[in-house]
C-alpha cells in the first residue's frame, strides 16, 4: 500500500447494535475495492476484521479492528467496533482517533439500543456521522417508518440522501438524490442507471436544498430567489452541514449484495473530515517536563507525535502497538521518545494493518494509522514523539469496572502464571482491572459485565493455556462492639528457668469516627513504658479475628489504665499475649455485632425505568439519596446499598433497562447488618470452619 498525503486520508469508525452488519459491511468495502477476491462471512468465521478466535467462535466482534485500504487513490482507515455493550472501552478508544463515524442500522430491526448509544457517544464528542441502513433486502422493511423513527429519536438533522427502489425481497437499489441517478443491483454488482420518476424525489431533494441554504447567507439568498444550486454547491453546502453536525446523511443498502457500498465510499471521502479538519486540526497536550500546555497541528510540517490507542498481545508475534500519527511523520529505524514513560525507543518495524494482517511501510504521515511491534514498554495511552519536542496527549478515559468476580486457576501450579497472563490481557483491554484482596485471599477481575469476564477466562486458556473459573467474590465484613467493658488480661507461664508474666487492665468502648484508637492511661509505671508497644501490637493482632464470625474488628477504643509486671519474668511477648487475652474477653462481653460494607451508587437510566429501579433498590435494602435529571431524558439515581446486594447488579441492570442503564459505585463505610442478615453471615462463617 502506497503512502498518501494527509488530505487523502479518512479515519472512520463503524458503530451500531450487535448484529447490524458492521463487519459484513467492512467485508463489502474490501471486496468493492478489489482488496479481497471473495467476501468473508461471520457464519464461516473468515472475515478480515473478526480474526480473534473468540470472535470467530462466538460470532460477534469483541475487539476494535483496524482495516486500512486504498480505493481510487484515497486511503480509508475503517475501525470496526464491537456492538456488544460489555466492550464499550473498544468503541471509546476508536473514537479517540477517528474523525467521523458510520452508524450501521439493521433495516429489519430499526433503531435498537446500540443505535441510541452510538448516536449519543458521537453527539458527546461532536463527531460527524453517516447512518447506513443495512439489510434493506431482508424481511418486511418499512423505510418510511425507519426514517420517521430516526427523525423522532434524533431530530431534524437526520436527512435522507437516498430513496430506496423497492423494499425487502424487492429491494434492487436506490435513487441518489444529490447526483440525480439510480444505483441498481444487476445480480452481481450495482450499476448506474437513468433517474426514474419517484413520488418522494422532489420532497427529499428540497429538504436537502434547505439544508444547503442554511450553510451561508449567499446560499440562503440564492435559495429564496428560486435560483438552482450547482451539484458542486450542493455537495459543498451539505459537507459543511455534516462537518458541523447540522446534517446527518442517511444511506440505504445491502452489504451482502454490495448495494450502496460504492456510494458509502464516496460519502465517507466527500463528507467525513480530513485529519486536518477533524476537531479543528489541533490536538492539545502537555510538556512532560514543564507541564505546560502544548499544541500540535495535524500537519507533516510539525514535529513528530503519535498516540497509542490500542495494544494487541499475540503469544507468537509479541506486542503490537496501534497508533495514530498526530503530527509530522514517522519513518522506520527512527528513534523516538516515549514521553509518557520518559524512555527512548527505536522503531524497528512499521506497518499498516488490515485486521491481523500487516503490510510493511517505510513512512507514516500525520493523520494516518499504523502499527509497530516488539516495543515491550509501550502501552495503550502512551505518547511517542520527537525527542527534541516532547508532548504527552491526554489518555483515553476508559469506563470503570462495574462487575468484579473471583478468578481461580484450576491448577495450583498456575497461581503465578495467571497474574502475568491477566496483566497481558489488561494491556489489550484497559477497561479490565485486577485486584489481589489480601483479606479474602481472592484475585478479583473487574470488567463491564459477565460476558466480558467470561471472555477473559476463554482468552486465558486459548492464548496462555491457563484454565480458570469465575465465582462470586466474598464480602469483606467487619465486626465491632456496642458496649463499654473493662477487662483484665493476665498471661502467666512458669516452666523452669525464666517465666512469662504480663498483666493488663483495658477499657474497651465503641468508637464512631475512626477504626481504632489506643490510649495509654497508666499511672505510676505499673506497666513499664517499654511494654506499651507490645500491648498495642497484641490488640492489633487480636482484632484481625472477631468473636462472632472471625471478621476483623473495627471502630473501638482501647484504654490501658492498669496492670502489673514481674522484674524478671516480664517481657514484650508476655504483655502482647496479655493484651490478646484481654481483647478476646472484651469482644465476648461487649455486645459484638456484624458490620457490612455499604457502597454509594450512581445509576443513570432513562426516565421510564426510574420507578422499576427505585423499587428494585428498596428490595435490596437500598436507601435512595436523591434523583437528578440528566440529558437525553435520563435520571441519575443516587443510592446507598449494602455491597452484598449488588454483586451482580451489572447483569441485572442490563436486563431491567434493555441495556440502556449504567452505573458507578464506590465503597463509603461499614454499617450494622440487620439481625437476620448477621445471623446468616455468622452461620456461613461457622459452616466454613
Amino acid at each position: 500500500m502506497k503512502n498518501y498525503t494527509t488530505d487523502k486520508i479518512r479515519n472512520v469508525s463503524f458503530l451500531g447494535h450487535r448484529g447490524s452488519g458492521k463487519t459484513s459491511l467492512v467485508e463489502a468495502l474490501l471486496f468493492a475495492a478489489n482488496v479481497t477476491s471473495k467476501m468473508g462471512s461471520i457464519e464461516k468465521g473468515n472475515t478480515i476484521s473478526d480474526y480473534d478466535d473468540e470472535e470467530i467462535n462466538r460470532g460477534f466482534s469483541i475487539n476494535t479492528s483496524v482495516v486500512s485500504l486504498d480505493y481510487q487513490e484515497k486511503i480509508f482507515n475503517i475501525l470496526d467496533t464491537p456492538g456488544y455493550f460489555d466492550f464499550s472501552g473498544e468503541v471509546i478508544s476508536a473514537l479517540a482517533v477517528t474523525g467521523g463515524a458510520v452508524i450501521v442500522l439493521d433495516a429489519s430491526s430499526g433503531i435498537e439500543v446500540g443505535t441510541e448509544k452510538a448516536w449519543r457517544m458521537l453527539e458527546e464528542r461532536k463527531l460527524p456521522r453517516i447512518i447506513f441502513i443495512n439489510k434493506m433486502d431482508k424481511g418486511a422493511i418499512n423505510y418510511k417508518k425507519i426514517l420517521l423513527d430516526l427523525k423522532d429519536k434524533f431530530g431534524k438533522k437526520v436527512a435522507p440522501f437516498c430513496i430506496p427502489l423497492g423494499e425487502g425481497e424487492n429491494f434492487e437499489g436506490f435513487i441518489n438524490v444529490i447526483e440525480k441517478k439510480c444505483r441498481v443491483f444487476n445480480g452481481e454488482c450495482c450499476v448506474d442507471k437513468e433517474l426514474v420518476p419517484h413520488e418522494d424525489f422532489e420532497d427529499v431533494r428540497n429538504l436537502l436544498l434547505e439544508a444547503v441554504a442554511e450553510t451561508s447567507e449567499e446560499a440562503m439568498e440564492k435559495f429564496f430567489n428560486g435560483e438552482d444550486f450547482t451539484e458542486e454547491e450542493i455537495k459543498a453546502g451539505l459537507r459543511k452541514g455534516v462537518l458541523n453536525g447540522d446534517v446527518v446523511p442517511v444511506l440505504v443498502g445491502s452489504a451482502a449484495n454490495l448495494i450502496g457500498v460504492h456510494t458509502l465510499f464516496d460519502m465517507m471521502f466527500n463528507y467525513m473530515p480530513t485529519p486536518e479538519e477533524s476537531r479543528g486540526g489541533i490536538v492539545y497536550g502537555k510538556n512532560p517536563d514543564t507541564q505546560e500546555k502544548v499544541e500540535r497541528r495535524v500537519s507533516t510540517d510539525e514535529p513528530f507525535s503519535a498516540f497509542v490507542f490500542k495494544t494487541i498481545v499475540d503469544p507468537f508475534i509479541g506486542k503490537i502497538s496501534l497508533f495514530r500519527v498526530v503530527s509530522g511523520s514517522l519513518t522506520k529505524d527512527m528513534e523516538v521518545l516515549n514521553a509518557t514513560q520518559g524512555r527512548k525507543e527505536r522503531i524497528a518495524n512499521l506497518y499498516f494493518v488490515r485486521g491481523i494482517k500487516q503490510r510493511d511501510t517505510d513512512r507514516v504521515v500525520a493523520g494516518d494509522i499504523a502499527a509497530t511491534t516488539k516495543l515491550q514498554d509501550l502501552k495503550t495511552g502512551d505518547t511517542i514523539c520527537d525527542k527534541n519536542n516532547p508532548i504527552v496527549f491526554k489518555k483515553v478515559p476508559f469506563p470503570k469496572p462495574c462487575l468484579y468476580m473471583n478468578i481461580i486457576p484450576v491448577k495450583k501450579s498456575d497461581d503465578d502464571k495467571i497474574s502475568t497472563a491477566i496483566q497481558k490481557l489488561i494491556e489489550e483491554d484497559p477497561s479490565l482491572t485486577v485486584i489481589r484482596n489480601a483479606e479474602t485471599k481472592e484475585l478479583l477481575i473487574g470488567g463491564q459485565g459477565k460476558t466480558h469476564l467470561e471472555i477473559v477466562v476463554s482468552k486465558l486458556y486459548n492464548k496462555f493455556q491457563v484454565q480458570a473459573t469465575l465465582s462470586t467474590p466474598k464480602i469483606a465484613y467487619r465486626e465491632t462492639i456496642r458496649k463499654e467493658v473493662s477487662v483484665q488480661g493476665k498471661h502467666k507461664k512458669q516452666s523452669g528457668g525464666a517465666g512469662q508474666y504480663g498483666d493488663v487492665f483495658i477499657k474497651f468502648e465503641p468508637l464512631y469516627d475512626a477504626e481504632y484508637e489506643f490510649v495509654d492511661n497508666i499511672k505510676g509505671g505499673v506497666v513499664p513504658k517499654q511494654y506499651l508497644p507490645a500491648v498495642e501490637k497484641g490488640l492489633h493482632e487480636a482484632a484481625k479475628k472477631g468473636f462472632l464470625a472471625g471478621y476483623p474488628v473495627i471502630n473501638f477504643k482501647a484504654t490501658l489504665y492498669d496492670g502489673s509486671y514481674h522484674p524478671v519474668d516480664s517481657n514484650e511477648l508476655s504483655f502482647k499475649q496479655a493484651a490478646i487475652l484481654a481483647f478476646r474477653k472484651a469482644v465476648e462481653q461487649a455486645s459484638s455485632v456484624i458490620l457490612e460494607p455499604i457502597v454509594k451508587m450512581e445509576i443513570v437510566v432513562p426516565e421510564e425505568y426510574t420507578g422499576d429501579i427505585m423499587g428494585d433498590m428498596n428490595k435490596r435494602r437500598g436507601k435512595i439519596l436523591g434523583m437528578d435529571p440528566m440529558d437525553y431524558s435520563e435520571q441519575k439515581i443516587t443510592v446507598e446499598v449494602p455491597h452484598k446486594e449488588v454483586l451482580g447488579y451489572a447483569t441485572d441492570l442490563k436486563s431491567m433497562t434493555q441495556g440502556r442503564g449504567r452505573f458507578e459505585f464506590e465503597f463509603i463505610r461499614y454499617d450494622y447488618a440487620p439481625d437476620e442478615v448477621a445471623a446468616k453471615i455468622i452461620a456461613e462463617a461457622k459452616a466454613a470452619e
